[in-house]
């Protein structure tokens, strides 16, 4: 799943490999899938999307923004795999979207479990998890310190989890269930931990534990789990994840804990991260 370090990620291959290219054709829903998602009619985004030329491409927490003349914005998010066709590639028999530009390269899109293709108006969405994600401070951001991440703590319940706090409601846009596990070891803390129960010191940690984690798996290409945007692994070797839970925790060699949580399974030592 696209979260904030695939996001940024794809944002920079797709600005690099299509900024300046003019899209010659394009489909939407090819291949009907059950669970991808479009804005309006997927059978009218080739009449809005040909003859329109690449601006470049951002990351807005977990989604993925190929901006294009006329003020209109395509949105990638969540099971989106986005790849990169050179002219001499096969186009996959299925798929989601496809873009094809002047130069002969396909930008080809398909939805894993399920996969969300929008296409609007520059800053015009009634997505509310897309304006949440536009309108925050990015969390990769110098604006981003450990006094703001104190007012966001303070401000839910305090019976609300660590996993709660980070990857529910897109308070940290971009934070979703994958990258949370690693922050939690890193940070030494169980992600059924109660806000209530944590200490300066702890905030202190969870904070750093954030930033640079995030961080690392966006400079290294994302996370091992996921792929890019010409089909490689990220190169952000995952800590904790349904690949690596069964080898034992990574810092004390312990026995790692699954257990389904929140809307999806959560990995940690009950060693380095207890549950006071």
């Amino acid at each position: 799943m696209i979260e904030l370090p695939e996001a940024l990620v794809l944002a920079r291959q797709m600005s690099d490999a299509f900024a300046g290219r003019t899209i010659v054709a394009a489909e939407a829903n090819h291949s009907p899938h059950r669970f991808a998602f479009y804005t309006g009619d997927p059978a009218t985004y080739g009449a809005r999307l040909i003859d329109r030329t690449v601006k470049g491409a951002k990351a807005t927490g977990p989604y993925v923004e190929l901006a294009l003349d006329d003020g209109i914005t395509l949105l990638l998010r969540e099971g989106v795999n986005a790849r990169y066709l050179t002219s001499g590639d096969p186009v996959p028999a299925k798929h989601q979207l496809l873009l094809a530009f002047d130069d002969g390269t396909h930008l080809a899109c398909t939805a894993s479990m399920y996969g969300i293709f929008s296409l609007v108006d520059t800053g015009v969405d009634d997505d509310g998890y897309y304006v949440a994600a536009r309108d925050a401070v990015p969390v990769l951001s110098d604006a981003y310190d450990e006094a703001r991440f104190r007012e966001l703590v303070a401000s839910v319940p305090p019976s609300t989890s660590v996993k709660a706090l980070l990857a529910t409601e897109q308070r940290i846009p971009g934070v979703g269930n994958g990258v949370l596990q690693d922050i939690l070891l890193n940070a030494r803390l169980n992600p059924k931990a109660k806000v209530s129960s944590l200490a300066g010191d702890d905030l202190a940690r969870l904070f750093r534990a954030l930033k640079d984690t995030i961080a690392a798996m966006a400079a290294q290409g994302g996370r091992d789990v996921e792929r890019d945007l010409y089909g490689r692994p990220g190169g952000y070797c995952c800590l904790l994840s349904a690949k690596t839970w069964k080898d034992g925790c990574p810092v004390c060699g312990g026995e790692v804990t699954r257990k389904p949580y929140l809307g999806g399974n959560v990995y940690y030592c009950p060693i380095c991260q207890p549950l006071a």
